[in-house]
């Protein structure tokens, strides 16, 4: 199962359509994928304690275990990924090992293309996630409503699962069951 987090709070978000995106691309390719939308199912702020107990947060730390690969959409604020994610994988925290973790991020201009960097470092020295070298990084006019409307970023959400794929299904068959490749 390759499990797509979404993880925008906002109504009309972008990175949600890059979320769908990718959905449908698994669901052509006969993919079994869950979507864990952040907006839809909210989870506590990590307080440290009570919080890991949330059967929301329960829920998510099992989808990211059982999952192939992880997809994560985001939107960009000041430079990072929004708080919402950062918060998601505080909670769920040891759920992401070993993981195979796709970036796909919506930002309101070009300057922000390096934003995926924190996450990314963070998942890789805390959690040995292995990220997908190769993100999708789309802008506003990349989109027309709730479309996709840039060719060139569907050419990039393509290679995306592609790459993903590959990676996912070697580990899965060549690693490790759970293909939690930190064990070895």
């Amino acid at each position: 199962m390759h499990l797509i987090l979404s993880s925008s709070l906002h109504p009309t978000s972008r990175s949600r359509i890059l979320a769908r995106e990718v959905a449908q691309r698994l669901i052509d390719g006969n993919r079994p994928v869950e979507v864990f939308d952040l907006s839809s199912r909210v989870l506590p702020p990590c307080d440290g304690a009570t919080a890991y107990g949330h059967e929301q947060v329960i829920a998510l730390a099992d989808l990211i275990k059982e999952a192939d690969s992880v997809f994560i959409a985001s939107p960009v604020y000041n430079y990072d990924v929004n708080a919402a994610l950062k918060n998601a994988i505080e909670l769920t925290g040891k759920a992401w090992t070993g993981k195979v973790v796709s970036l796909m991020l919506a930002a309101g201009g070009q300057g922000s293309y390096m934003s995926a960097m924190g996450v990314a470092n963070s998942l890789m020295l805390d959690f040995r996630c292995l990220i997908v070298p190769r993100f999708v990084y789309a802008t506003g006019e990349s989109f027309e409503g709730d479309q996709l409307a840039d060719e060139d970023i569907a050419r990039r959400v393509d290679l995306l699962v592609a790459e993903s794929l590959r990676i996912s299904d070697a580990l899965r068959v060549a690693v490790l069951p759970n293909n939690r490749f930190d064990e070895r």
